[in-house]
């Protein structure tokens, strides 16, 4: 009952809005309030705010979420699981036994894109033991700077 009060004045309010609002002359801005506002009144002559309250205040209801909380958990625990193992244990299973035979075809190489996967035009990176800087150096040489 309360929530159904609740929603009522809401409209109302949002109705009295849009009112002032086209009286400022900006039609469009009031029907779009006025859209907004009888969302509510709407709501509750469908009875969804009545079925809201009532699961709301349901203990049951209640426990039904956290049922479906922690079955969600567990679904996104397995799958964590199943990634970091590499797989479900049936895929394992076929990759053992693949492994096993020795007349197995090895996995193709991933394609070679050339001479050198990096264009000619960049600067080689710098190895581990130079200045860090030597790359953003070669980049404002580059733009002249």
């Amino acid at each position: 009952m309360i929530a159904e009060t609740v929603c009522s004045a809401v409209s109302a309010a949002g109705l009295g809005i849009a009112v002032v609002t086209a009286y400022r002359k900006r039609y469009l801005t009031a029907v779009r309030i006025t859209a907004y506002s009888l969302v509510p009144i709407g709501l509750v002559m469908t009875g969804i705010v009545e079925w809201l309250a009532d699961t709301a205040f349901s203990p049951t209801a209640w426990a039904g979420f956290g049922v479906l909380g922690l079955a969600w958990v567990l679904f996104m625990t397995t799958r964590a699981v199943e990634r970091r193992r590499g797989g479900t244990r049936k895929e394992r299973k076929a990759a053992a036994r693949a492994a096993e035979r020795p007349d197995a075809v090895a996995p193709a190489p991933a394609p070679s894109l050339g001479r050198s996967s990096r264009p000619a035009n960049r600067p080689a990176p710098a190895s581990r033991g130079e200045d860090d800087f030597s790359d953003i150096e070669a980049i404002l040489k580059k733009h002249g700077i």
